[in-house]
């Protein structure tokens, strides 16, 4: 059986088109993320994420690089999407996010881009870098319910949320995989200009948590619906990890948790010395056994 989409009772319901005016409302000020820039996108005035009304893609398509219970066997449905309200110095995709490389496309068409990983057998609808684009990608989600979208949302995040925002989302993204970039506040200042991280973090994934709750799978071992969190280690433990570790143990010990070794001197890491370098396989596994040291066991690097 192949799971459905939560957004789609609320569709059936007509309850989203109201949920669609309050995000598209959050625009005319913008609100959309903590930085709260206040600017009007509706009239392309860009703040922080140098993003105005038009949505903006980079590419999509199936994705096999994604967390197992996402990926399947026909792959996760990525839509990269260009820009970020975080835009940290030494971003992994810095071309799509610092650059904004992509196209201008209308919700329409990013509903038939659905369609068609969908069509491809995707398991799920995989938006990658969303939250400067959340009004325009849940119309595009009506858009799909509308003409046959069914399967799965995956709101896949920097974790600099707005709880707000997330609220709004609640029936619509039936799995959420935000980052926690930073347990401290120094590191999150420094590379991502974003002191106020982690408590803006915890609030959303706090939030998140209370609506889908653990991972859950069907029969085939492939998520529908729950929270997958990441954490990517940085050397010289610049992320602060323990102190993400001990949230998330508080938060729940079930949940499942995809701690990344794949850090790489990036964009402007160059101009940092403690992260102009590799995470090294020491600094990884040490971020391992604290994590289960402290309690979390559903470790996707460890199933």
């Amino acid at each position: 059986m192949i799971s459905q989409g939560s957004y789609l009772r609320l569709c059936k319901k007509g309850k989203l088109e109201k949920r669609i005016k309050l995000l598209y409302t959050l625009l005319e000020s913008c609100e959309l993320c903590p930085r709260k820039c206040n600017v009007n996108r509706l009239k392309d005035e860009v703040g922080y994420c140098k993003m105005g009304k038009e949505l903006v893609v980079s590419s999509y398509g199936p994705h096999f690089g994604e967390e197992k219970p996402l990926v399947g066997v026909y792959g996760s449905g990525t839509l990269f999407l260009a820009g970020c309200n975080l835009l940290c110095v030494y971003c992994q995709n810095y071309d799509i996010s610092h650059n904004r490389v992509g196209s201008v496309v209308g919700e329409e068409e990013v509903a038939d881009f659905m369609l068609d990983l969908q069509r491809q057998g995707c398991h799920n609808i995989n938006l990658v870098t969303p939250t400067h684009f959340a009004p325009q990608l849940v119309k595009s989600i009506e858009v799909g319910a509308k003409k046959g979208l069914t399967i799965p949302v995956v709101w896949n995040c920097s974790g600099y949320e707005n709880v707000e925002v997330i609220k709004l989302l609640e029936g619509i993204v039936d799995i959420y995989l935000p980052d926690i970039k930073y347990g401290k506040t120094d590191p999150a200042k420094k590379y991502s200009n974003a002191p106020n991280y982690f408590k803006k973090c915890k609030e959303a994934v706090t939030e998140m948590y209370r609506q889908v709750g653990n991972l859950k799978f069907d029969e085939h071992k492939i998520a529908y619906r729950g929270l997958i969190v990441r954490h990517l280690v940085l050397p010289e433990n610049q992320a602060g990890s323990k102190e993400i570790f001990e949230y998330l143990r508080d938060l729940s010990k079930d949940v499942y948790v995809n701690i990344m070794d794949q850090y790489r001197p990036e964009g402007r890491s160059g101009q940092y010395k403690k992260i102009d370098r590799c995470t090294t396989s020491k600094e990884f596994n040490n971020a391992i056994q604290l994590a289960k040291k402290l309690g979390l066991h559903k470790l996707d690097n460890c199933q």
